[in-house]
Protein backbone atom coordinates (compact mmCIF):
# COMPACT_ATOMS: atom_id res chain seq x y z
CA UNK A 1 0.00 0.00 0.00
CA UNK A 2 1.57 3.57 -0.97
CA UNK A 3 -0.72 5.15 2.18
CA UNK A 4 -1.75 3.39 5.28
CA UNK A 5 -3.45 5.48 8.00
CA UNK A 6 -4.60 3.62 11.20
CA UNK A 7 -6.24 5.08 13.99
CA UNK A 8 -5.12 8.80 14.02
CA UNK A 9 -6.72 11.06 15.72
CA UNK A 10 -5.42 15.01 15.94
CA UNK A 11 -6.76 17.46 19.19
CA UNK A 12 -6.23 21.39 18.99
CA UNK A 13 -6.75 22.04 22.59
CA UNK A 14 -10.33 20.48 23.75
CA UNK A 15 -11.31 20.62 19.79
CA UNK A 16 -10.89 16.88 17.99
CA UNK A 17 -10.37 17.50 14.35
CA UNK A 18 -9.62 13.55 13.64
CA UNK A 19 -11.18 10.94 14.96
CA UNK A 20 -9.53 7.74 15.13
CA UNK A 21 -9.60 8.13 11.05
CA UNK A 22 -8.23 4.70 9.59
CA UNK A 23 -8.07 3.83 5.53
CA UNK A 24 -5.65 2.25 3.06
CA UNK A 25 -4.84 3.58 -0.35
CA UNK A 26 -3.27 1.58 -2.99
CA UNK A 27 -0.94 2.25 -5.39
CA UNK A 28 -2.57 3.66 -8.94
CA UNK A 29 -5.75 5.00 -7.02
CA UNK A 30 -7.04 8.49 -7.47
CA UNK A 31 -8.97 8.84 -4.32
CA UNK A 32 -10.94 12.05 -2.76
CA UNK A 33 -11.60 13.01 0.66
CA UNK A 34 -14.75 14.62 0.65
CA UNK A 35 -16.02 16.78 3.12
CA UNK A 36 -17.72 20.17 4.41
CA UNK A 37 -15.65 22.77 5.65
CA UNK A 38 -14.14 22.27 8.89
CA UNK A 39 -14.16 18.20 8.18
CA UNK A 40 -10.42 17.74 8.81
CA UNK A 41 -9.62 17.02 5.23
CA UNK A 42 -6.35 19.48 5.04
CA UNK A 43 -5.47 18.15 8.89
CA UNK A 44 -5.36 14.65 7.51
CA UNK A 45 -3.37 15.88 4.25
CA UNK A 46 -1.17 18.14 6.01
CA UNK A 47 -0.39 14.97 8.78
CA UNK A 48 0.21 12.64 5.78
CA UNK A 49 2.41 15.25 3.94
CA UNK A 50 4.70 15.77 7.38
CA UNK A 51 3.56 19.45 7.89
CA UNK A 52 1.56 18.36 10.77
CA UNK A 53 2.14 15.76 13.38
CA UNK A 54 -1.06 13.66 14.76
CA UNK A 55 -1.95 13.36 18.39
CA UNK A 56 -2.69 9.49 18.42
CA UNK A 57 -2.32 6.73 15.81
CA UNK A 58 0.46 6.15 12.76
CA UNK A 59 0.83 6.97 9.21
CA UNK A 60 2.93 5.20 6.46
CA UNK A 61 3.96 6.32 3.33
CA UNK A 62 5.53 4.02 0.64
CA UNK A 63 6.58 1.63 4.10
CA UNK A 64 8.03 4.95 5.96
CA UNK A 65 6.37 6.48 9.22
CA UNK A 66 5.86 9.78 8.67
CA UNK A 67 6.79 10.75 12.51
CA UNK A 68 9.82 8.42 12.43
CA UNK A 69 10.78 8.47 8.95
CA UNK A 70 9.19 12.27 7.46
CA UNK A 71 12.36 12.83 4.98
CA UNK A 72 12.07 9.61 3.65
CA UNK A 73 8.57 10.01 3.36
CA UNK A 74 8.93 13.81 2.17
CA UNK A 75 11.27 11.96 -0.98
CA UNK A 76 8.09 10.10 -2.10
CA UNK A 77 5.10 12.67 -1.64
CA UNK A 78 4.24 15.66 -3.36
CA UNK A 79 2.22 17.96 -2.29
CA UNK A 80 0.43 20.88 -3.25
CA UNK A 81 -1.58 23.24 -0.54
CA UNK A 82 -4.53 24.91 -0.87
CA UNK A 83 -2.95 27.99 -0.80
CA UNK A 84 -0.45 27.07 -3.62
CA UNK A 85 2.29 29.01 -2.42
CA UNK A 86 4.94 30.24 -5.01
CA UNK A 87 7.49 32.82 -6.06
CA UNK A 88 5.29 35.47 -8.35
CA UNK A 89 8.90 36.97 -9.30
CA UNK A 90 10.60 34.17 -10.47
CA UNK A 91 10.22 32.79 -13.96
CA UNK A 92 8.02 29.50 -14.40
CA UNK A 93 11.02 27.47 -15.46
CA UNK A 94 13.40 29.54 -13.16
CA UNK A 95 10.94 28.33 -10.00
CA UNK A 96 11.12 24.64 -10.83
CA UNK A 97 14.69 24.19 -11.32
CA UNK A 98 15.03 26.01 -7.91
CA UNK A 99 12.38 23.41 -6.42
CA UNK A 100 14.32 20.45 -8.46
CA UNK A 101 17.71 21.80 -6.59
CA UNK A 102 15.66 21.51 -3.29
CA UNK A 103 15.38 17.67 -4.05
CA UNK A 104 18.75 17.59 -4.82
CA UNK A 105 18.37 15.63 -8.17
CA UNK A 106 21.70 17.27 -9.29
CA UNK A 107 22.33 16.73 -13.39
CA UNK A 108 18.40 15.68 -13.90
CA UNK A 109 17.29 19.03 -12.92
CA UNK A 110 16.96 20.25 -16.89
CA UNK A 111 15.50 17.44 -17.51
CA UNK A 112 12.60 17.21 -14.86
CA UNK A 113 12.29 20.50 -15.51
CA UNK A 114 11.44 20.18 -19.27
CA UNK A 115 9.36 17.02 -18.56
CA UNK A 116 7.34 18.76 -16.14
CA UNK A 117 6.28 21.81 -18.41
CA UNK A 118 5.53 19.32 -21.50
CA UNK A 119 3.53 17.17 -18.62
CA UNK A 120 1.56 19.88 -16.95
CA UNK A 121 0.85 21.92 -20.02
CA UNK A 122 3.17 25.29 -19.39
CA UNK A 123 4.66 25.00 -22.21
CA UNK A 124 3.14 28.30 -23.82
CA UNK A 125 3.79 30.20 -20.31
CA UNK A 126 7.22 29.30 -19.63
CA UNK A 127 8.94 32.37 -20.34
CA UNK A 128 6.74 33.93 -17.98
CA UNK A 129 6.72 35.01 -14.57
CA UNK A 130 4.61 32.97 -11.99
CA UNK A 131 2.86 36.84 -11.17
CA UNK A 132 1.58 37.13 -14.86
CA UNK A 133 0.21 33.63 -14.76
CA UNK A 134 -3.55 33.16 -14.37
CA UNK A 135 -4.75 30.86 -11.76
CA UNK A 136 -5.61 28.10 -13.87
CA UNK A 137 -1.42 28.14 -14.75
CA UNK A 138 -0.71 28.59 -11.77
CA UNK A 139 -2.29 25.41 -10.61
CA UNK A 140 -0.81 23.68 -12.93
CA UNK A 141 3.42 25.45 -11.83
CA UNK A 142 1.96 23.75 -8.29
CA UNK A 143 1.28 20.50 -9.26
CA UNK A 144 4.50 20.55 -11.62
CA UNK A 145 6.76 21.60 -8.35
CA UNK A 146 5.08 18.74 -6.81
CA UNK A 147 5.66 15.80 -9.09
CA UNK A 148 9.50 17.68 -9.88
CA UNK A 149 10.88 15.18 -7.39
CA UNK A 150 8.90 11.72 -9.50
CA UNK A 151 7.37 11.37 -6.32
CA UNK A 152 4.92 7.95 -5.89
CA UNK A 153 2.45 9.91 -3.81
CA UNK A 154 0.92 12.94 -4.77
CA UNK A 155 -1.58 14.99 -2.34
CA UNK A 156 -3.03 18.16 -3.87
CA UNK A 157 -5.92 20.24 -1.08
CA UNK A 158 -8.51 21.79 -3.20
CA UNK A 159 -6.43 21.94 -6.24
CA UNK A 160 -9.37 22.95 -8.44
CA UNK A 161 -10.36 26.01 -5.81
CA UNK A 162 -11.39 29.52 -7.61
CA UNK A 163 -10.60 28.53 -11.01
CA UNK A 164 -13.27 28.62 -14.53
CA UNK A 165 -15.06 26.20 -16.05
CA UNK A 166 -12.51 26.32 -18.48
CA UNK A 167 -9.67 26.02 -16.38
CA UNK A 168 -11.57 23.69 -14.04
CA UNK A 169 -11.78 21.24 -16.90
CA UNK A 170 -8.23 21.37 -18.04
CA UNK A 171 -6.62 20.83 -14.45
CA UNK A 172 -8.87 18.01 -13.80
CA UNK A 173 -7.94 15.90 -16.90
CA UNK A 174 -4.02 16.96 -15.73
CA UNK A 175 -5.32 14.70 -12.79
CA UNK A 176 -6.66 12.17 -14.45
CA UNK A 177 -3.53 11.69 -16.73
CA UNK A 178 -1.30 11.63 -13.86
CA UNK A 179 -3.87 9.01 -11.95
CA UNK A 180 -2.77 6.58 -14.30
CA UNK A 181 0.58 6.63 -13.03
CA UNK A 182 1.21 8.02 -9.51
CA UNK A 183 -1.09 7.41 -6.26
CA UNK A 184 -3.31 10.67 -5.80
CA UNK A 185 -5.63 11.64 -2.74
CA UNK A 186 -7.06 15.03 -3.23
CA UNK A 187 -9.27 17.01 -0.84
CA UNK A 188 -12.26 18.64 -2.58
CA UNK A 189 -15.72 19.70 -1.41
CA UNK A 190 -17.06 19.38 -5.01
CA UNK A 191 -18.96 16.85 -5.82
CA UNK A 192 -18.61 17.14 -9.64
CA UNK A 193 -14.91 16.68 -9.28
CA UNK A 194 -14.88 13.53 -7.32
CA UNK A 195 -17.47 11.91 -10.29
CA UNK A 196 -15.12 13.40 -13.22
CA UNK A 197 -11.60 12.22 -11.94
CA UNK A 198 -11.91 10.05 -8.97
CA UNK A 199 -12.51 6.05 -8.83
CA UNK A 200 -12.97 6.09 -5.08
CA UNK A 201 -14.19 8.74 -2.35
CA UNK A 202 -13.92 8.71 1.23
CA UNK A 203 -16.97 11.05 2.75
CA UNK A 204 -15.37 12.61 6.05
CA UNK A 205 -17.79 14.78 8.44
CA UNK A 206 -16.59 15.90 11.38
CA UNK A 207 -13.54 14.09 11.74
CA UNK A 208 -14.43 10.43 11.24
CA UNK A 209 -14.97 8.63 7.79
CA UNK A 210 -18.56 8.47 7.64
CA UNK A 211 -17.91 6.50 3.71
CA UNK A 212 -15.41 4.62 1.81
CA UNK A 213 -16.03 2.81 -1.67
CA UNK A 214 -15.58 3.19 -5.29
CA UNK A 215 -16.98 6.73 -6.69
CA UNK A 216 -20.07 4.63 -8.47
CA UNK A 217 -20.22 2.53 -5.05
CA UNK A 218 -20.97 5.74 -2.66
CA UNK A 219 -24.50 5.77 -3.17
CA UNK A 220 -25.47 2.47 -2.45
CA UNK A 221 -24.15 3.18 1.26
CA UNK A 222 -26.67 5.44 2.29
CA UNK A 223 -29.89 3.94 3.94
CA UNK A 224 -31.65 6.67 3.02
CA UNK A 225 -35.01 6.47 1.02
CA UNK A 226 -34.77 5.71 -2.82
CA UNK A 227 -37.93 7.42 -5.21
CA UNK A 228 -39.96 6.42 -8.19
CA UNK A 229 -41.14 9.20 -10.71
CA UNK A 230 -44.56 7.64 -12.35
CA UNK A 231 -46.88 8.77 -14.56
CA UNK A 232 -50.80 7.65 -14.36
CA UNK A 233 -53.00 8.65 -17.52
CA UNK A 234 -55.45 9.71 -14.90
CA UNK A 235 -55.39 11.58 -11.59
CA UNK A 236 -54.66 9.42 -8.40
CA UNK A 237 -54.94 10.27 -4.49
CA UNK A 238 -51.59 10.19 -3.41
CA UNK A 239 -52.71 9.27 -0.15
CA UNK A 240 -53.69 5.45 -1.81
CA UNK A 241 -49.93 5.84 -3.12
CA UNK A 242 -48.65 6.05 0.48
CA UNK A 243 -51.21 2.79 1.85
CA UNK A 244 -49.18 0.76 -0.41
CA UNK A 245 -46.31 -2.16 0.92
CA UNK A 246 -42.75 -0.35 1.23
CA UNK A 247 -43.89 3.34 0.35
CA UNK A 248 -42.82 6.01 3.26
CA UNK A 249 -44.18 8.28 1.18
CA UNK A 250 -45.95 10.02 -1.86
CA UNK A 251 -46.42 13.09 -3.60
CA UNK A 252 -47.43 14.99 -7.01
CA UNK A 253 -44.70 15.95 -9.16
CA UNK A 254 -44.90 18.60 -11.92
CA UNK A 255 -46.04 15.60 -14.51
CA UNK A 256 -46.89 12.64 -12.45
CA UNK A 257 -46.18 11.51 -8.60
CA UNK A 258 -42.66 10.90 -6.86
CA UNK A 259 -43.31 7.58 -4.58
CA UNK A 260 -40.46 7.37 -1.67
CA UNK A 261 -39.59 3.93 -0.46
CA UNK A 262 -38.48 2.95 2.76
CA UNK A 263 -34.60 1.58 3.16
CA UNK A 264 -34.23 -1.43 0.79
CA UNK A 265 -37.67 -1.88 -0.53
CA UNK A 266 -38.66 -1.92 -4.33
CA UNK A 267 -41.60 -0.40 -4.83
CA UNK A 268 -42.14 -1.16 -8.20
CA UNK A 269 -43.66 -4.13 -8.06
CA UNK A 270 -46.67 -2.85 -5.77
CA UNK A 271 -47.30 -0.08 -8.02
CA UNK A 272 -47.50 -1.36 -10.89
CA UNK A 273 -50.61 -3.80 -9.12
CA UNK A 274 -51.89 -0.76 -7.67
CA UNK A 275 -52.48 0.74 -11.72
CA UNK A 276 -53.72 -2.75 -12.28
CA UNK A 277 -56.33 -2.89 -9.74
CA UNK A 278 -57.45 1.04 -10.35
CA UNK A 279 -57.69 0.40 -14.14
CA UNK A 280 -54.72 2.81 -14.73
CA UNK A 281 -52.36 2.71 -17.56
CA UNK A 282 -48.91 3.54 -16.23
CA UNK A 283 -47.41 6.23 -18.89
CA UNK A 284 -44.03 6.50 -17.29
CA UNK A 285 -42.13 4.92 -14.51
CA UNK A 286 -38.55 5.56 -13.50
CA UNK A 287 -36.47 4.22 -9.84
CA UNK A 288 -34.14 7.29 -9.75
CA UNK A 289 -30.55 6.99 -8.10
CA UNK A 290 -29.93 9.37 -5.79
CA UNK A 291 -27.05 11.88 -7.07
CA UNK A 292 -23.93 12.35 -4.83
CA UNK A 293 -24.91 15.74 -3.54
CA UNK A 294 -28.19 13.84 -2.25
CA UNK A 295 -25.75 11.16 -0.45
CA UNK A 296 -23.31 13.87 1.06
CA UNK A 297 -25.74 15.73 2.19
CA UNK A 298 -27.42 13.33 4.27
CA UNK A 299 -24.25 11.54 5.58
CA UNK A 300 -22.86 14.73 6.21
CA UNK A 301 -26.13 16.55 8.21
Amino acid sequence: MSVIVEHVSKRYGAQLALDNVSFHVGEGEVVALLGPNGAGKSTMMKIIACYLPQTEGSVRVCGYDVATRPLEVKKHIGYLPENNPLYLDMYVREYLGFVAGLHKLGKKVKQRVDEMIGLCGLTPEAHKTIGKLSKGYRQRVGIAQALIHDPGVLILDEPTSGLDPNQLAEIRQLIREIGTRKTVILSTHILQEVEAVCNRVMIISKGRIVADAPTAEVRRLNKARKRVSVTFDKEVDPADLRALDGVADASRSDEGYWVFANAGEDIRPGIFRFAVEKGLVILSMEQQEESLEEVFRQMTL
